[in-house]
Parts: C-alpha cells; structure tokens; sequence
C-alpha cells in the first residue's frame, strides 16, 4: 500500500495532468515507472535526478509514504481547492483525482 499526498498545482495552459498509478512498490506517474520496492522497512530514500516526489519516500509498516506533484487543468478545475494537500491510500489501481471539477457542461 502506498499513502499518497499530492500537492496539487495549476499547470500551464495546454500542459498534460499527472495520471499515477499504483501495483505493489510500483508507483507509475505519468507513464514512467518508479519502482520503489528498494526503500527498508523503517528506511527512506531521497529521490535523485527527474521525478515527480517532493521531498523524500519512507516506509512505515510495511506502507510507503510519499508526496506527489500533481499538475492539474485550471480550466477544469473549482477555483477553491481545499488548503491541506489531499491523502490518499492507494493499495492497487489508478491514484484517484484530488482535483475538485467543475460541473460538466449540459449536453445542448
């Protein structure tokens, strides 16, 4: 299981969202894999070179702890987002979207 926090910012117009997922130590952001299964049980690792983390990974419990930057269409998006970066657990599958939306447009 990984406990996701993402620190949500406003991209450029036309800039892609970040897309993540998780499979095991595995997590995937954006279509590149970062295998994360050498950090130790009470360990942490400072991610070097390109990458999406902020700051460094830790496992505790068996649980990786990370904090992600997560690039978000303004033009989509509430204009409030909530203060506290959005936590999530992720066990298996696509890292939900901590983006509040705004209401889809009625079909005409």
């Amino acid at each position: 299981m990984m406990k996701i926090t993402c620190l949500c910012i406003a991209g450029l117009p036309g800039q892609p969202e970040t897309t993540a997922s998780v499979n095991g130590d595995i997590v995937t952001v954006d279509g590149v894999v970062f295998d994360l299964s050498s950090v130790p049980e009470g360990g942490f690792a400072e991610p070097q070179g390109g990458h999406p983390f902020a700051g460094r990974i830790e496992r505790a419990g068996g649980v990786l702890h990370l904090a992600l930057r997560w690039h978000y269409d303004a033009a989509t998006a509430e204009p409030i987002q909530p203060t506290a970066a959005p936590v999530m657990s992720v066990v298996a599958g696509a890292v939900p979207d901590p983006i509040i939306r705004k209401p889809a447009a009625p079909e005409a």
